[in-house]
């Protein structure tokens, strides 16, 4: 079993979190000494597109909380090299030509330094054809999805690719529940692109078969025929692969009684809040359960709850570790450096809110399968379960 010890890479994360969330109470609690701490000068602009409407602002949405946050908190701390940062967000509407568009802008027309974003997988493929080419750095908070993306070694993730999500649905359905009959509910997006390495793993669990898999539309209100056709499989367990509720209120409208699995795309409190009495019981593989964080995920935890009076997921961490990366490597080698310069610097470890990344492997990542934590939906909040993938 995994063992959380803090390492010495994790405790300079672990004080450089705690240290910002000082400056930031700071902020809050005494208005003349922020003045002091403040950054001044010419603003450092930084890009940020995600899908704040649309069927993906269950993610953007807890995304660009994380990431403000986070500009709050540097330039309280002094910013980079004592200028402050400005992050221009824009809206993608959940569209990859919208999210096209939008990168052209901030890449063009406002000289970021970087981007942030997009949300979505399809968002992401269309905006790295921009900054590939410039060797822009890019960090997204989804994660790798199509073998193109490889050949892109300036854009990297800080959500795990999907063949890893379907790793841990599988280990979860196979050694926690020993399950063989295996139902599959997903979206014709990412639980597309979850599904396409689902059973491109298979062979790596050899007693499991999918018994059945139903396809349906994004955007979609009503997926009860689909969940009928589940349940009518008999699965021993079911996995449920969306960005929305809308399945998870299928599942149980259909009264399929097997346990549900559920991939880290539906963890944000919204798309809960639309499973409605669908999220009972879910399990879903994750990496941040606010109610009860690891211990180097607490000051951000405690720090996300005085900003914004709510429990942070997945993606607000996300945001936050995009925004401190990106910083760290305009710190390193300063803002007027090229932009291959920044990318070249962010090829390393690093450790985050979220995760452990290594932007050198190959998926841009790095991210490993005994990091996940497993969790289970009770009344609308998480429990942290005892499961983990052995390494």
């Amino acid at each position: 079993m995994i063992k959380h010890g803090v390492n010495p890479q994790r405790l300079r994360a672990l004080m450089c979190v705690s240290a910002l969330a000082a400056a930031v109470i700071t902020t809050f609690a005494t208005p003349g000494t922020a003045r002091a701490q403040q950054a001044t000068g010419e603003p450092i602009k930084i890009g940020a597109i995600l899908a704040i409407t649309g069927p993906g602002a269950g993610l953007g949405g807890p995304t660009r909380n994380g990431i403000l946050l986070a500009e709050k908190a540097v330039n309280a701390s002094g910013g980079v090299r004592g200028r402050p940062i400005k992050v221009i967000i824009e809206d993608d509407a959940s569209n990859p030509d919208n999210a096209r568009t939008k990168a052209n802008a901030l890449v063009h027309n406002e000289k970021v330094v970087g981007l942030l974003g997009p949300s979505q997988i399809a968002q992401a493929l269309s905006t790295g054809a921009i900054t590939d080419p410039l060797k822009l750095p890019q960090i997204v908070p989804a994660g790798l999805s199509v073998p193109v993306e490889r050949d892109r070694k300036c854009i990297y993730h800080v959500l795990p690719s999907q063949e890893l999500n379907a790793r841990a649905l599988m280990e979860y359905a196979a050694t926690a529940l020993k399950a063989k009959r295996v139902g599959v509910l997903h979206d014709s997006g990412y639980g597309n692109a979850v599904m396409g390495a689902l059973k491109s793993i298979s062979s790596s669990y050899p007693g499991v078969e999918f018994v059945t898999i139903e396809k349906f539309e994004i955007g979609a209100t009503d997926v009860t025929t689909q969940a009928a056709k589940v349940r009518a499989a008999n699965p021993d367990a079911v996995m449920v692969i969306a960005t929305s509720g809308v399945p998870f209120r299928a599942v149980k409208q259909v009264r399929l009684e097997a346990p549900v699995i559920a991939a880290i795309g539906s963890s944000s409190y919204s798309y809960v809040k639309a499973m409605g009495e669908g999220a009972d019981n879910v399990v879903i593989p994750e990496f941040l359960v606010g109610e009860d964080p690891l211990p180097h995920q607490k000051a951000f935890v405690d720090m996300y709850r005085q900003e914004y009076k709510e429990t942070p997921k997945n993606f607000e961490a996300a945001g936050w570790d995009m925004v401190q990366f990106m910083v760290a490597a305009l710190r390193a080698v300063g803002p007027e450096a090229k932009p291959a310069e920044v990318c070249e610097w962010l090829r390393r470890p690093h450790s985050g809110v979220l995760a452990d990344y290594d932007f050198r492997e190959s998926d841009l990542t790095g991210m490993k399968l005994p990091s996940y934590i497993y969790s289970k939906l009770v009344k609308g909040e998480y429990t942290r379960l005892p499961f983990r993938v052995a390494k």
